[in-house]
């Protein structure tokens, strides 16, 4: 990963135009002040115009062909019309009686289903509305096309591949493509939500830019990448649009185990026929029907496909477009993260932590020399040089008139800056440059502390002065500052059984210091392309599930080979194509809250199927002992619930089948809570709230009902 691409957006935006001084790297120039973004809507979880339009999807996925994916609700689909028909026949034979509560269980069967499929249309339409705003931030733009006759302006649905733009400041960007000439701020808002400008130029991992998006100054050449329907904001929008995910094998096996004990229940239901005829208990086909919903796993198999398809919402509230649902259920079972050290685990820029003097100097004596002489430094490290000497001595900074001082600029072939005035010379950099300069080696004391400082990881500069005679001042360390809270998220990783790999450029001696401050278990030093991607290989041949966050052309043979690969939005057209998620944000940190996200999605699901087994105990309690009571009275026994009739039981447990499922819809589309913690420790968890929870649950839930129901007088069959 390179440094330039592995910087946030936010620091991407913020540094100002300046020419390279004897810093780490050269900055970027600014961009211009642009116009506000706006960050994409969180949608509420009841928004109105959501819950319509998931109520009308709710009655077109009755469609027997739309539910087939969905085998438990298929059976529970035709089982409501077995009843609905049991229902009208006895209304056509004058049962009144009868015929009302068949039709009673018809109904709520009929509801079950609905409030399964209005869970998937809830799941779906966040994901839809979120596509919709997307959709509204396409416009018909023109472009300046290179043809050559000159520039054409053409409509920008008639670009092709290869083709070479002209954008200027003001203008849209008229399709996907990379830079190949200039350099210019650019407004993503229309795309990833945020306001801060970024920067794209050519020839580097900022290179690729996005159809519709505004360029805010300068003037770029734009090769086209990507024909009609083929752009990156084609791409969000059928990837938004949760229908068409595909499940994932997880979600496969899960499925399979739900159809599986469905057509278990399915048998052992029959094989209840004869033993009713056996017993002379008249037992009609809506209650048997009713038995097989109540045993089925109903309330996991309504709410199976939300789980999934919400999980890659949330990811999207993230700002992280996942492009297969396979990548979001791999995060959750991620145990290896590859991080990259510059932007990642650090902030990006060294920054100055001490000054020290040589032997005879006094520290202030040095703190002034370095501030003079970084005055002309514009990078963030000469900046903090400046704002050190100030913190430590209250040394401002020196204005000098016209023509009173020259300034030396960094070059690669000096590795110096510094200043010339009043016939005093100042020098700063690179510890064997300046040792040239001065004609002769430091003490031993600043060799020694050069020593140190490049074994803690940091980087020395010298500071040497001509003032008659050359001599070396002393030390400055400039050192990675650490993100604030980095150690703590990794840490928490760590308890959750995943391992870090630090990924730098270093040598091994500075990555030992660096991984060492940082807390990550393991690094991977001096990496190349090929030792990244044998690395990755290597640590999935040894059965991990490996992530990773990559931005330039050089991390797309890793990222192709991660299980999780999150490509960063300013990053090459080579990462992204290699990644299976893009970060829109280009915060490569958010690997972790992509792994959290992961998470949730199988803790959810875990969660929701013990309190769907569990759910199930209760009601076997009341159906099982209402149906055969009269042909075996000490059945009765198991009537703890002391529900008021047979019949109150059978429709009451119904009522409750149905009615859970609306009622966990806000968790299954929100998610169980993440806790970083043991798997031992959160099937625990799962056992005590949702194992206890879903028996407890229906107990006081079809009792409850029990009672209602007998005070409307909704059953008026007796015993």
């Amino acid at each position: 990963m390179t440094s330039n691409g592995s910087r946030g957006r936010q620091a991407e935006a913020a540094r100002p135009a300046q020419p390279a001084g004897m810093g780490v790297r050269a900055t970027e120039p600014a961009p211009s002040p642009g116009p506000p973004g706006r960050r994409r809507r969180k949608m509420s979880m009841w928004d109105r115009d959501l819950v319509r339009r998931a109520l009308r999807e709710s009655v077109r996925k009755l469609d027997p062909r739309v539910l087939a994916h969905n085998p438990v609700m298929l059976v529970v689909e035709i089982g409501s019309l077995f009843t609905t028909a049991e229902a009208l026949r006895y209304l056509a034979e004058g049962r009144g009686g009868t015929a009302s509560f068949t039709g009673q269980i018809s109904a709520w069967l009929w509801l079950t289903v609905l409030f399964a499929n209005f869970a998937e249309a809830m799941a779906e339409g966040r994901g839809q509305a979120q596509a919709d705003e997307l959709r509204r931030t396409r416009t018909e733009t023109e472009a300046q096309k290179e043809t050559p006759g000159g520039i054409e302006v053409v409509p920008a649905t008639s670009l092709a591949r290869g083709d070479v733009v002209v954008v200027e400041a003001g203008q849209l960007i008229p399709g996907d493509g990379e830079v190949i000439e200039g350099i210019a701020s650019v407004d993503e808002s229309a795309i990833t939500g945020e306001s801060a400008p970024v920067i794209r130029e050519s020839g580097g991992d900022r290179s690729a830019v996005t159809g519709g998006t505004k360029v805010l100054s300068d003037r770029i050449r734009v090769r086209i990448t990507a024909g009609r329907g083929e752009s990156f904001l084609d791409r969000m929008i059928s990837l938004i649009e949760a229908g068409v995910r595909q499940k994932t094998p997880n979600e496969i096996a899960l499925s399979l185990l739900l159809s599986g004990l469905t057509l278990v229940f399915l048998v052992v239901v029959i094989a209840l026929g004869p033993m009713a005829a056996y017993s002379k208990a008249v037992i009609s086909v809506a209650i048997f029907i009713a038995l097989l919903v109540a045993l089925i796993p109903t309330t996991i198999g309504g709410l199976l496909s939300a789980i999934g398809i919400s999980g890659m919402n949330r990811l999207l509230e993230h700002n992280v477009l996942a492009l297969s649902g396979r990548a979001v259920e791999a995060s959750g079972d991620v145990n290896v993260i590859m991080l990259d050290k510059t932007g990642t685990l650090t902030m990006g820029n060294r920054q100055a932590a001490e000054f020290i003097p040589a032997p005879g100097v006094e520290e202030r004596e040095l703190a002034e020399a370095a501030q003079l002489s970084s005055l002309a430094d514009e990078t963030p490290e000469g900046r903090s040089i400046v704002v050190l000497a100030k913190e430590r001595f209250g040394i401002r900074e020196r204005s000098f008139g016209m023509g009173e001082a020259e300034f030396v600029p960094f070059t690669a072939q000096t590795r110096m800056s510094g200043v010339d005035f009043g016939g005093r010379q100042i020098r700063k950099g690179a510890a064997d440059a300046v040792a040239r300069w001065t004609g002769a080696g430091p003490a031993p004391e600043v060799a020694a502390a050069v020593d140190r400082v490049s074994r803690s990881g940091g980087t020395p500069l010298l500071v040497a002065e001509n003032n008659g005679s050359k001599r070396v001042l002393g030390v400055v360390h400039l050192k990675d500052v650490v993100k604030e809270g980095i150690q703590a998220r990794l840490a928490a990783l760590r308890a959750a059984g995943i391992k870090t790999v630090m990924i730098t450029g270093d040598n091994p001696v500075t990555a030992a210091a660096i991984a060492k401050e940082v807390g990550v278990d393991d690094f991977l030093a001096e990496a190349t392309p090929e030792r990244k991607m044998e690395y990755v290989k290597q640590i999935r041949s040894e059965g991990y599930m490996v992530g990773m966050v990559g931005d330039g052309t050089n991390d797309a043979p890793a990222l192709a080979n991660a299980d999780v690969a999150v490509a960063m939005n300013t990053g090459t057209m080579a990462a992204r194509e290699a990644g299976n998620m893009i970060d829109l944000d280009s915060n490569p940190t958010k690997l972790i809250e992509i792994v959290e996200v992961g998470k949730q999605i199988l803790i959810t699901r875990g969660a929701l199927t013990t309190f769907s087994v569990a759910n199930d105990v209760a009601k076997y309690f009341a159906i099982i002992p209402a149906m055969f009571v009269v042909a075996y009275p000490g059945l009765e026994a198991l009537n703890i619930m002391r529900l008021t009739s047979p019949e109150t039981a059978i429709l009451s447990a119904i009522i409750f089948n149905a009615l859970i499922i609306p009622a966990l819809i806000p968790l299954a589309l929100r998610g169980v809570r993440y806790k970083v913690t043991s798997a031992i420790a959160i099937l625990r968890r799962n056992l005590l709230i949702y194992g206890l929870g879903g028996l407890a649950a229906p107990f006081a839930g079809i009792k409850i009902i029990d009672l209602i129901v007998t005070a409307l007088h909704l059953v008026s069959l007796k015993r």
